[in-house]
Order: structure tokens, then sequence, then C-alpha cells
């Protein structure tokens, strides 16, 4: 079939139509996209919003665990050699901290070393846990005082990243980036929901503006 286009004419442009079928198509990928990611990040890191969930609640009333703890005390010697020093810096600050930790089955990581003229202290601490160690320095006789408050202490220190080390404070910052993705795949799966957009928006500022006027007239 003959060409009809009559010579030295522009071809036609793109219809407004094929650009909307364009557009519609990345509206609906970016929809699909937002949602598959929504789920999957709700499943994957459920247990840590729900730790996080539980536990602010937890650290918002404190008082209900208050009397849980748990003390014991310890009593021994170190080798004298190790603390019987003129020179500070001969004392034997690793064998020390190795020895009651595994005598005594010391939990944590080792906070304060103290050395005074007649006594060590030493500061062992650990979500939830707490352990303090006096060490006579003229006898090698040591006394410890080791507290436990209980499952909901270590679970709130847990929370606040108290005394975990590096490890966990990055599962902190890994857990906070779920939960802000979370909130932002929901808000983009609501920009394609035609009949719940609006009231949906109109849900997030209520519920902002709601948390502001709490803080601005109930908290001192």
């Amino acid at each position: 079939m003959a060409n009809s286009r009559a010579p030295g004419t522009m071809p036609k442009r793109p219809t407004r139509t094929a650009d909307k079928q364009t557009k519609a198509k990345m509206q609906r990928d970016t929809a699909t996209f937002s949602r598959w990611l929504h789920v999957y990040l709700s499943m994957g890191s459920f247990v840590i919003v729900l730790f996080f969930a539980v536990t602010g609640l937890t650290l918002n009333h404190a008082e209900w665990f208050d009397g849980k703890e748990v003390i014991k005390k310890y009593t021994g010697r170190v080798p004298l050699k190790w603390v019987k020093v003129k020179d500070t810096a001969a004392i034997a600050k690793l064998e020390i901290v190795q020895y009651l930790k595994h005598t005594n089955h010391i939990k944590g990581d080792i906070g304060d070393f103290i050395i005074d003229d007649d006594q060590l202290t030493l500061s062992f601490k650990g979500p939830g846990y707490s352990a303090d160690a006096f060490i006579k320095r003229d006898s090698g006789t040591y006394k410890i005082n080791e507290t436990s408050p209980g499952i909901f202490a270590v679970m709130n220190d847990l929370h606040k990243g108290r005394d975990t080390g590096t490890k966990w404070r990055i599962l902190i910052d890994v857990a906070a980036v779920f939960m802000c993705l979370l909130s932002l795949t929901g808000i983009v799966m609501i920009c394609f929901m035609k009949k719940k957009r609006f009231n949906g928006f109109v849900l997030v500022i209520a519920g902002a503006l709601i948390c502001y006027l709490i803080y601005y007239f109930l908290v001192p």
C-alpha cells in the first residue's frame, strides 16, 4: 500500500495516549514495588519491631519491675604478684580481669579500673547487669558485688543500647532504618489509593498534630 504522506511533511508526534500509558505503567510499578517492599520488610523485621514496641512500654513503666533485682556477693584472692607492686603500671590488669570473669562467672565488659594506693576498684557493665570488684593491694583479697535487676531490665537496656557493645548498636541502627522504610512505603502505597488517599493523609496530619498538642500542653 502506498504511503499517503505528502513529500516534505513531518511525521506525527507520539500521541498523548502513549504518554499517559507510560505514566500509568510507572505508577503501577512504583505501587507494586512499594507494596512488595512493605510486606517483606514487615515480615523480616517483625520480631525487631515487636521487641522495640514492647520495651518502649516497659521503659515507660519501670516502676512495674522495682524490687526484682538479685544481688550476689563473691570473695576470693588474686595472686599477690599481680597487685603488690611499687610501679602501678606493672599491675596485671588483663590477668586480673580475666581471672575475675573466669573464676566468678562475671559478665559484661570492663568499665572502670581505678588504682588507689591500697585498693583496686573494677566495674563490669552489661545490659541489665553490673558487678563491682574491690581488691586489696597488700593481700590480694577481693570482694565482688554482682547485681542483676531481671529480664526486663536487660530488655530495657537493649532498647537503649546501654552497655551493649558496638554490634548491638548497629542492630539498633538497622531496626531504625527498617521502621523508617516501613513508614515511607506505607505513605507511597496510600498515594496510589485514590479512594483512601485523602482520608489517609488527614489521619497522618491529625496524628502528628495530636502528638504536638500533647507535647505542647501536657509535657512539663
